[in-house]
Formats: C-alpha cells, structure tokens, sequence
C-alpha cells in the first residue's frame, strides 16, 4: 500500500492509483527489453535517470558497466540497478546497449565486447564523431547500430537527440529505441550527414544560452539588480520565451513583433543587437561549430 503520509489530504483515489502504478512500474516495467549501459558519465546518468523516472523498464532489467568499484557503489546506491566492472558481462546480458563512453576510449570499448553483441542487440552509441560506418568497421555490416546525440538538457529530462539507424533495424525496434529518448526529452530522426549541423544546432547550444543568460545577468546587475535575482529572472524569462515559441508554433519574428511596440523600449535593444551583428554572430559561430565537428 502506498503510504499514506506521502499522499497528502486533499489527494483524490485516482491520483492515488496513478502514484501507486507509477511505483509498481519502476519495479515491473511494460517494456520488456534488457538494457545495459558500458560507461555511465553524465550523459549516461541522464538517459539512466529517464528510463528508470518513465516506469517502463523494470529496475531488474538494467545493467550498468563502470570503471571502478566506488563508481559502481554510486551507482547501485542512486539507481538501486545492477552494476559491474566487466563490460562482456553487461554487454551479454543486453538487449539494448548503450555505449556511453568517452569517444577517445570508444573504439577500444567496442573492441572489447564486440564478441558478445549479436545480431539481435540494439547497439546505441552516444559518441560524438564516431559514424554509424565506424562501428560497423568493428562489428560488422550484420549488427544493428543506432547513431545518437543527446544534449545536457537530459539531465533535468529536457533534452534535444537526434537520432539515425543503420539499415538493420525494423520498425518495432525503431520504436523502442524512439520510446526511450521520449523518456529524457525530444528526439529527431536525423540522416547522419546532417549530425554535423544538429551538434552546431542542439549539442552545443545550451553553451550558447548559458554565456546569453550570463550577459543578461550582467547587464541587469549594472541596472542595480542583485546577481541572484538577475539569474533567476535571465533563466525563467528564456524557459518562458522557448515554451511560447513550441507551444503556438508562431514564428519566432512573429513573437519578437509581439513584443516590439511602435517607439517602445523593446525595439531600441532589438536594433542595438543587430547593430552589434547578433545574428550574423549567431550565424557565423554555429558553421564554425560544424566545421570543427566535421574535422574531428
């Protein structure tokens, strides 16, 4: 039974069966997949956290590779999840596995595991730079190879991946694999030839908004408001601004016009970005991006 003291009061019967069946899932489960994870940095703890948040993969149904008994300890403390120091070991026992390591170790890792994965396992790297061919150099045209590139909204469930399959996989393994990125964010199905200009677009973005979100602080803590204050205004004002925009599906030049009044405020600063070439800075930094993923 649910524990009463956590329910609250004013809380109905069915929000009560709905948080009793959110419980019970985390330890059942509905989608019977085994999925393991070799490596498991923030991005993998990301992914870790919203399958296991979703209830749909049963807790049991988990198995993670780390590199070190006190990383394993945190592991199966945070997550109460398997967790060993022999990659073969999770890699047999997977039915999706997510290779969530660094992409100068990555090939090495495949390496090493490649005789347990099988025709039948859903291979899913998170490694930038690192093609679907690559993988396939190791494994072999046979296997089933998933390209992906989460960013670091993940960890707070917010992410944006783009997602690409070799030619192996049919359609429900497609949808498995798309079930479990709707479980720490928004996905895209992707050609690979365009993950250059997704990692430019959504890989590196959030570096982007963070150093927006520092120059607004700034310039609000020169107008006299507290830096704390300031952050959190910065913050709530660009979460609110990206809900309105996916929300009404409006053009963002349609809502910038929203908020430009005729000889107001807003269009004064409007004009100071684009006399300071704001767009074309915008522009010019993600091509770079791109370039540079493109040569690594």
């Amino acid at each position: 039974i649910y524990p009463m003291s956590k329910v609250g009061k004013n809380l109905n019967y069915k929000k009560i069966r709905k948080i009793f069946i959110k419980n019970i899932n985390k330890e059942v489960g509905t989608m019977n997949k085994k999925v393991g994870f070799i490596g498991c940095g923030n991005m993998g703890k990301a992914i870790l956290g919203g399958i296991i948040n979703s209830g749909e993969i049963a807790l049991e149904n988990i198995f993670v590779s780390t590199r070190s008994e006190e990383s394993k300890s945190k592991i199966e403390d945070e997550f109460k999840v398997k967790a060993s120091l022999d990659n073969n070991e999770v890699t047999a026992f997977s039915d999706i596995l997510f290779l969530a390591v660094k992409p100068n170790i990555f090939k090495d890792v495949l390496k090493e595991v490649k005789d347990n994965i099988t025709k039948d396992t859903l291979v899913v790297s998170i490694a930038a730079g690192v093609t679907v061919k690559d993988i396939e150099n190791i494994l072999g045209q046979d296997k089933k190879i998933v390209r992906t590139m989460p960013n670091t909204p993940a960890l707070v469930g917010e992410a944006m991946s783009a997602v690409c399959f070799n030619k192996n996989l049919n359609d429900e393994e497609i949808d498995d694999i798309c079930s479990i990125f709707n479980m720490f964010g928004k996905y895209e199905i992707l050609e690979e030839k365009y993950f250059h200009g997704f990692i430019a677009l959504c890989g590196s973005s959030p570096a982007y908004v963070f150093m927006f979100i520092e120059a607004m602080a700034d310039a609000a803590v020169k107008l006299g408001i507290p830096r704390s204050k300031a952050y959190k205004m910065a913050e709530q004002s660009i979460l609110g601004s990206a809900k309105l925009a996916l929300e009404t599906g409006k053009h963002p030049g349609e809502l910038k016009d929203m908020v430009c009044s005729p000889g107001g405020t807003t269009i004064e600063a409007v004009i100071e970005l684009e006399n300071s070439g704001f767009r074309s800075s915008v522009i010019n930094a993600l091509e770079k991006c791109a370039e540079k993923s493109e040569n690594m």
